[in-house]
């Protein structure tokens, strides 16, 4: 199955970032917008795994779930990779809560890798991935709408505990990716 480990969102978080992605689609550009229901928070994309190798990613999650505390992000700036001015990828920052998602995110890597799956090549950068650019199309109205979102404030209200890492399959359809939770791993209660 094709695989990736997140933090999923609550559903006003969710909502949050579709009212933001309702806002850069008035710009006209030819972006594939993620479905508010798939947003997430990747931690590491594992692509095809087996069964024996979901086994032990369910087992390391499992087990960095048990000694890692549950703790609160809040939604940072909005950008763009490479960056605003030519953008390929539109995502949200975190304003808080980045080293924590950053310290379980090398965890995973490093145990991850001795199974036999590659680390990126990229150091990890906490983000959540709502758009990808698939063509020139106004693009430069998507920039100007980009740079207006990033003088907004009301971001950093928007904040949740994160309470749980989800070990998802991902199933690619004409329609769009489908997501299912075959694992949820609970972070440790104070």
């Amino acid at each position: 199955m094709r695989a990736f480990i997140a933090i999923d969102l609550p559903k006003e978080i969710k909502d949050y970032l579709s009212l933001l992605e309702a806002k850069l689609k008035q710009s006209g550009a030819d972006v594939k917008w993620v479905a508010p229901v798939n947003i997430h928070l990747t931690l590491k994309f594992l692509g095809e795994i087996d069964e024996q190798k979901t086994n032990k990613i369910t087992q390391i999650l499992e087990e960095i779930s048990f000694r890692t505390p549950q703790y609160h992000l809040k939604l940072g700036d909005i950008g763009a990779f490479p960056n605003i001015k030519s953008p390929r990828i539109i995502w949200i920052g975190l304003a808080a809560g980045d080293n924590e998602t950053k310290e379980i995110a090398t965890n995973l890597e490093e145990k991850i890798e001795k199974i036999g799956i590659p680390k990126e090549d990229k150091p990890f950068a906490s983000h959540i991935t709502i758009g990808r650019i698939k063509s020139n199309l106004n693009r430069e109205k998507l920039t100007q709408a980009l740079t207006a979102l990033t003088t907004e404030n009301d971001k950093a209200i928007y904040q949740f505990l994160a309470t749980k890492l989800t070990l998802f399959k991902s199933t690619l359809t004409p329609q769009g990716p489908i997501y299912e939770a075959v694992k949820e791993s609970s972070l440790k209660t104070a």
